[in-house]
C-alpha cells in the first residue's frame, strides 16, 4: 500500500495481451469514481445507526425501512446494504482493463505486472485480516470479508484479462457452474446432524427446503470446508461456525463477479458508441437478474449473499451492470458531474475510505464527541435521534478526511 501524489487511474486489465506501449494515457471515467464513492458512502453511513432510530421508534415505517437497507438481509434475497460487497467486487473487475493498459503505456512487461498483481492480492488480504483483528486478542485469521475475498481471485483475475472476452464468459460459466455442483453434490444433513455445533436449528425459520437446503446456514460444503480450514490457523477456541454462515470459499463465486465486471470494463473501454454501451449495461443488467430470479424461484440455485451462490453472482452481478450504466449516463454522457463531488471524493480514495469506515479511526472520532458533547446529543432532536446525529457528525468528519487528502492530491492505492 503507498501513498501517491496524482490519482493516478488504477482501472484494472485489458482482455487482450497486444496493448501499444506508446499509446496515450488512460483517461479516468469519472462515473466509476462516482460509482465507487456512492458505494464505500453505503458503508461510511453504518455509523448512523439507523437499526438504532427505527428501534427508539417502534411506530414509523419510514424508520423501518431505512433500518432495513442499513441491514444484512438474515438469508435469501437482498437489501441495499447488502450491494455493497458485490458492487465494490464488481468494480475490481470493470477498473482492471484501465489500469493494466495505463502500465502497459508506460513499459511495463507481463511479468512485473503479475508480481505487483499477486502483490496487491497478498496486501488485500494480509489488510482484511488486520482490520478484523483489530479489536480482538490475538490476530483473528479469517477470509470471508471483503478485502480477503477479493485478494483471494484477483490474481486469477488478472490473469484472466489477458484472455479473449470468449475465455472470460467460458472461465465464468466453468466456475459458476462448478461451485454449483460441489454444493449440490455435498450431502443434506441426516437425522443425527449435531445442529448446536453448526449454530443453527432445523427449525430456523430462514431455512430452505428441497433441493435449496444444499445452500442452507452453516450446513454446507463452505462450511465444512471451514471446520477443517479454519482450524489450521492459531484461535482461542476452535471454529465451528461463522454466527453469520459467511465463508472462505466464496472468494470462488465472486471472482465470478469480478469477471462480470471485467466484461463490463472492456466494453467500458472499446470504441463503441455511449449508447451502444449504456444500451449493453441495460439488456445485460436486465437479464443477468431475471436469470438469477428464475434459478431462485424454481429451486435449482437460492440468491444467498452471505455464501454467495451462483445465483447471487448473477442476480446481483446484473444491479450492478445497472448501477453502472445509471452513473455512466448521468456523469460520463449527459456531464452532470457537479453533484456528485461528495461521492468523487471518496471514490478516488475507497481504500482510505473502507480503513476509516471498517478500522479504528471512527471510533476514534465517535469516542472524542462523546467525550466533549456526549451530554447533548440528546437534547438537539430527542433521545431517539441521538446516534443519529453522533454518527452524521463522524460522517462528516470522515468526508473532511477524505477531502483534505483529495485537496492534496493524497491517494492511496495498493
Amino acid at each position: 500500500m503507498q501513498a501517491v501524489s496524482t490519482p493516478e487511474t488504477e482501472q484494472s486489465v485489458a482482455s487482450a495481451p497486444i496493448v501499444n506501449p506508446a499509446a496515450p494515457r488512460v483517461q479516468r471515467v469519472a462515473s466509476i469514481d462516482v460509482y465507487r464513492g456512492f458505494v464505500m458512502l453505503l458503508m461510511m453511513a453504518e455509523v448512523l445507526s439507523l437499526p438504532a432510530v427505527a428501534e427508539a421508534l417502534p411506530e414509523s415505517s419510514f424508520w423501518r425501512f431505512l433500518a432495513f437497507h442499513q441491514s444484512h438481509v438474515p438469508w435469501t434475497w437482498l437489501s441495499l446494504h447488502d450491494l455493497i460487497q458485490p458492487s465494490f467486487t464488481f468494480l475490481v473487475g470493470v477498473v482492471l482493463p484501465y489500469s493494466v493498459a495505463s502500465r502497459l503505456a508506460k513499459g511495463a512487461i507481463f511479468k512485473s505486472l503479475l508480481g505487483h498483481a499477486i502483490k496487491r492480492s497478498l496486501i488485500l488480504i494480509f489488510l482484511g485480516i488486520f482490520l478484523r483483528s483489530m479489536h480482538s486478542e490475538q490476530t483473528n485469521f479469517t477470509f470471508e470479508d471483503t478485502l480477503t475475498q477479493i485478494g483471494l481471485g484477483y490474481t486469477f483475475l488478472f490473469i484472466l484479462g489477458f484472455y479473449s472476452q470468449r475465455v472470460q464468459l467460458a472461465a465464468l460459466l466453468l466456475i459458476l457452474g462448478g461451485y454449483w455442483l460441489a454444493f449440490a453434490l455435498y450431502p443434506l444433513p441426516g437425522a443425527a446432524f449435531d445442529y448446536m455445533a453448526s449454530g443453527v436449528t432445523p427449525d430456523w425459520a430462514h431455512n430452505l427446503s428441497g433441493f435449496a437446503a444444499h445452500w442452507n446456514k452453516n450446513t454446507n460444503l463452505a462450511w465444512a470446508f471451514d471446520r477443517w480450514f479454519l482450524n489450521l490457523f492459531p484461535r482461542e477456541s476452535p471454529f465451528l461456525y461463522n454466527g453469520g454462515g459467511y465463508a472462505t470459499l466464496s472468494f470462488i463465486p465472486t471472482l465470478g463477479t469480478m469477471i462480470l465486471g471485467l466484461l463490463a470494463g472492456n466494453r467500458l473501454k472499446s470504441a463503441g458508441t455511449d449508447r451502444e454501451k449504456l444500451r449493453f449495461f441495460v439488456i445485460t443488467g436486465m437479464s443477468l437478474m431475471a436469470f438469477g430470479v428464475l434459478l431462485h424461484v424454481t429451486g435449482i440455485n437460492p440468491v444467498v449473499k452471505r455464501i454467495w451462490t451462483p445465483a447471487w453472482t448473477v442476480f446481483s452481478g446484473g444491479i450492478c451492470f445497472l448501477f453502472l450504466a445509471f452513473f455512466y449516463a448521468v456523469i460520463d454522457v449527459a456531464h452532470q458531474k457537479k453533484w456528485s463531488f461528495f461521492l468523487m471524493v471518496i471514490g478516488v480514495n475507497s481504500i482510505a475510505a473502507y480503513v476509516i469506515a471498517d478500522g479504528g479511526i471512527k471510533t476514534v472520532i465517535m469516542d472524542s464527541l462523546y467525550i466533549h458533547l456526549g451530554q447533548n446529543f440528546d437534547n438537539v432532536f430527542g433521545p431517539a435521534y441521538a446516534t443519529l446525529v453522533a454518527g452524521g457528525l463522524v460522517l462528516l468528519f470522515e468526508w473532511l478526511i477524505l477531502y483534505w487528502m483529495y485537496k492534496r492530491r493524497i491517494f492511496i492505492k495498493i
